[in-house]
């Protein structure tokens, strides 16, 4: 009887029977970047800049000019991104750093490193960082808030006011939110990962606020080198007996190459479209589905709260809907402490949210098929 039901939907709504909706699809256009590459890479191998040249400089220029930034540093990943801004900010040995507890652990990750002592702080109902808490675990120790623009959702703005009252930088993990226009924050942290809103196979941006900032990332994200330097000597660092650079500070092995750049240029020309899709089938979401739904700003990921969450899923994936948490509270890993933290929202909606699939290869179509089954179960017509 199931089955039948299945094949009479998926026939309605010209989804295949065996076919999976999977929840995350990579966004890109193939034709533009084939198109692009092959410009990269001519038959005659004219081309000699493959790593961090030209294309960088011009992907930096133009995502800056898209979303309303002056200071972009690309670098090869999210996760760079907040390296970098946590060093940025000085974060060292037994400081306090106020974090949302629910986040994708690359946020916190490099915290443990640098021998923070993370503070977690609950969330909302829509799992975004909870400002009122963070208020509550200010102190004098308190040496930077971390707050994550959770499935694209935008933080909360008394976040800022809050780091601008005490003082406090606050750095945004905004890698589930590109395509939103000119994020408040001291540092935001973009990536550009393969499932993200468009991607450069992996990479990141970090968005600093000022031009002494913008130099000092530059020489971080290549060892510590003054690559401007470089190019003035002709690529020579010893020239007359004579060091043509130094280093000042060390840094890390983190830019982007030219390659990347070529693909995130690609990306971001086609980016609108990709938002426009994905917050069609979100708009179609919210209209219709009988759960209460999590989602917002660039809708990246889609998120409903239900009871009994391993049931339905199982009773999804039967339909050929694949689904996930995506991500888990960062307290219970064993980095973090391993045990939950008194945090009563996050305790609430830990057994309730799920995330179901919202990308650019999936149609409306599509989402109606996932809408009905859903509201199916909920009614307790399919079981």
């Amino acid at each position: 009887m199931k089955r039948l039901l299945f094949m009479d939907l998926s026939v309605y709504w010209s989804v295949p029977m065996k076919k999976t909706i999977p929840i995350f699809w990579p966004s890109y256009h193939g034709k533009d970047i084939q198109r692009e590459l092959g410009r990269l890479f001519p038959a005659n191998m004219s081309n000699r800049w493959l790593g961090q040249a030209h294309k960088v400089d011009e992907f930096e220029k133009e995502f800056g000019k898209k979303f309303g930034y002056k200071y972009c540093v690309s670098v090869n990943s999210g996760s760079a991104a907040l390296e970098l801004a946590y060093h940025l900010v000085g974060i060292g040995q037994d400081d306090e750093v106020i974090v949302t507890v629910l986040t994708c652990t690359a946020t916190t990750v490099h915290l443990v490193r640098h021998g923070a002592k993370i503070i977690f702080a609950d969330i909302k109902e829509d799992l975004t960082i909870d400002p009122e808490d963070v208020a509550r675990k200010i102190t004098k120790k308190t040496k930077a808030i971390v707050a994550v623009t959770l499935g694209g959702i935008p933080v909360d703005k008394r976040i800022f006011a809050l780091g601008k009252k005490h003082k406090i930088p606050v750095i945004v993990d905004c890698a589930q939110s590109v395509g939103a226009v000119n994020e408040p924050g001291d540092y935001l942290c973009y990536s550009f990962q393969a499932i993200k809103h468009f991607t450069t196979g992996d990479g990141g941006m970090l968005v600093v606020r000022n031009k002494k900032e913008d130099r000092r990332a530059r020489l971080l994200r290549w060892f510590g080198i003054d690559r401007e330097k470089k190019i003035k000597a002709n690529w020579k660092p010893y020239q007359k007996r004579h060091m043509t650079m130094d280093i000042e500070e060390p840094g890390y092995k983190f830019q982007m190459n030219d390659i990347a750049a070529t693909l995130g240029l690609v990306g971001l020309a086609n980016s609108d479209r990709y938002l426009k899709h994905r917050q069609a089938i979100a708009d179609y979401y919210r209209a219709n589905l009988q759960y209460p739904t999590i989602s917002g700003g660039t809708d990246w990921i889609f998120g409903i709260l239900v009871d009994d969450r391993d049931r339905i899923a199982d009773q999804l994936e039967r339909a050929g809907i694949e689904t996930n948490m995506v991500h888990l509270r960062n307290d219970i890993f064993k980095p973090f402490g391993g045990k939950r933290w008194r945090l009563p929202m996050m305790n609430r909606l830990e057994p309730l949210y799920l995330y179901i699939p919202i990308h650019t290869n999936m149609t409306v179509k599509d989402a109606k098929y996932i809408t009905t089954i859903l509201n199916k179960i909920r009614s307790g017509h399919l079981s």
